[in-house]
């Protein structure tokens, strides 16, 4: 099969419209809603394109929504974004009732624009390099975490551990914010911000909404959690102002992206004021906690499963890294095996398995009418986990994403179907300091320990937990300090 192009099919004479598609059988009332099993929502959505085909329709109580199996689709609607799709009107109405402040995540039109251009003076890579110290501080914590664990033999929350590195890092780099909850268990901020994306989830897809007429405990504490957030948010801001006001030159060489924003903020015509700031720093603490600690911790699991790989990763750090301890900037940047580990674990496990996107004018995706207002939901790991598209496709092969990996227009092929960051102009700003965060980590943990075990409770497969993100539940390991 040639990997390096795919034939497209012919222009279909005659469009499909909603009702032709084919899906799930609905009920009166409630349509599909009753079905939807919100925290394996992805799985199904995948095993409904095998039954019904890569088009197919379902219905959400009133929301009519169009699945799509197809990477080039998916490309196609992911491009036409910001004037041709917007992130759906039921996420901004569930973001806005929680209290959310908003930012680049949920912005459309010239909102969007506007704090794209702010946002991505922030993420801008020679920024980033210079929060790099923040960053090393941070691995060094997560290893002293790790070294005390190691040395009683005690097994290791992974996905928590990782949290808190996350955290930790984007409080570090993002704010200028000294937040520690690698080396406490206080761990505050942590713990609100572990009750947002959830419940943002739950509520989409909620038949009823329950919370408005009797709200649950859970529903009065996650609403404290989202004042206390704010609250935290509003302070990194004013500490931010403080410093910018107390040292003019720092806004020639901002010392984190939160001042490199607002510094971004401030020149004129860009339309942008603190609060719009805070918004996105919300939007940085909740994404850059969950997808890159989620990655980590599928990555972890994968190599343990296969021995030969964690080998070879483990022989790589140790051989660029002159001391693991405190990688150099140059170092990380040739972690090329590191790299290819991350990529072929976003491709299995990607932390956002599906893309929901809502029409903003009449269009078309394939033979089907897509008039305005539709939600288009993209199956985002259907074709990366093909056969039709991808040689031995299951398969864990980081050797796929190196030119020496094999036929050399597979790797190439497969970065076109796999978007773990999503494709076009929305595609994540803060896609190089995720990598960048991801690099470091397995650094401290490859080149300072020896991996003895990673486990679930029950020793089978880690379960996939969907919650916006996209998790691995029950993963415990357990290390020695290398030799």
């Amino acid at each position: 099969m040639n990997f390096a192009a795919v034939e497209k099919p012919p222009v279909p004479t005659r469009l499909r419209q909603f009702a032709e598609l084919p899906g799930p059988r609905a009920i009166p009332v409630f349509g599909n809603l009753l079905q939807i099993e919100s925290t394996r929502l992805h799985l199904q959505l995948e095993q409904w394109c095998e039954e019904f085909g890569t088009i197919f329709k379902l219905q959400l109580g009133k929301r009519r929504v169009v699945v799509v199996g197809d990477h080039e689709l998916i490309a196609t609607a992911l491009r036409d974004r910001p004037d041709g799709f917007r992130r759906t009107t039921k996420l901004e109405e569930v973001w806005t009732e929680m209290g959310l402040l908003g930012g680049l995540f949920g912005a459309h039109g010239d909102t969007w624009r506007r704090q794209r251009r702010m946002v991505m003076a922030a993420f801008d890579p020679g920024h980033v390099r210079r929060y790099f110290p923040s960053l090393q501080q941070v691995a060094k914590r997560l290893a002293a975490r790790w070294q005390l664990a190691a040395q009683s033999d005690r097994a290791i929350d992974l996905q928590a551990d990782l949290m808190r590195y996350t955290v930790d890092t984007i409080a570090g780099l993002a704010f200028g914010a000294e937040v520690n909850t690698l080396q406490s268990d206080e761990d505050v901020i942590q713990k609100h911000l572990n009750q947002i994306f959830p419940a943002v989830f739950r509520r989409i897809f909620a038949p009823l909404p329950t919370w408005r007429y009797v709200p649950s405990a859970a529903d009065r504490q996650l609403k404290r959690s989202v004042a206390a957030v704010n609250a935290a948010v509003d302070v990194f801001v004013a500490e931010a102002r403080a410093r910018l006001q107390a040292d003019p030159s720092r806004r020639l060489h901002p010392d984190n992206l939160l001042e490199a924003m607002l510094v971004a903020a401030d020149e004129p015509g860009s339309g942008m004021d603190d609060k719009q700031v805070a918004g996105n720093v919300l939007i940085m603490l909740l994404a850059g906690e969950d997808t890159t600690a989620n990655t980590l911790a599928w990555m972890i699991h994968l190599l343990w499963r296969h021995p030969a790989a964690l080998a070879r990763a483990a022989e790589e750090v140790r051989r660029v890294c002159a001391d693991p301890t405190a990688p150099t900037l140059d170092e990380v940047a040739q972690l090329d095996y590191i790299d290819a580990c991350i990529n072929e674990t976003m491709r299995l496990k990607p932390v956002a398995p599906q893309n929901a996107m809502q029409a903003l004018r009449d269009t078309t995706l394939g033979d089907v009418h897509i008039p305005q207002g539709l939600v288009v939901i993209g199956v985002m790991r259907r074709d990366a986990t093909s056969e039709r598209h991808v040689p031995r496709a299951a398969a864990f092969e980081p050797e796929r994403w190196l030119s020496d990996g094999g036929p050399a227009q597979q790797g190439s092929a497969v970065k076109r179907i796999s978007m773990p960051f999503g494709a076009g102009p929305r595609i994540c700003p803060g896609r190089y300091l995720a990598l960048l965060e991801m690099k470091v980590a397995m650094t401290t943990l490859l080149g300072r320990f020896e991996i003895t075990a990673v486990a679930t409770p029950d020793g089978k497969e880690p379960r996939e937990l969907l919650q916006l993100a996209m998790a691995p539940v029950g993963l415990s390991m357990r290390l020695a300090p290398r030799a």
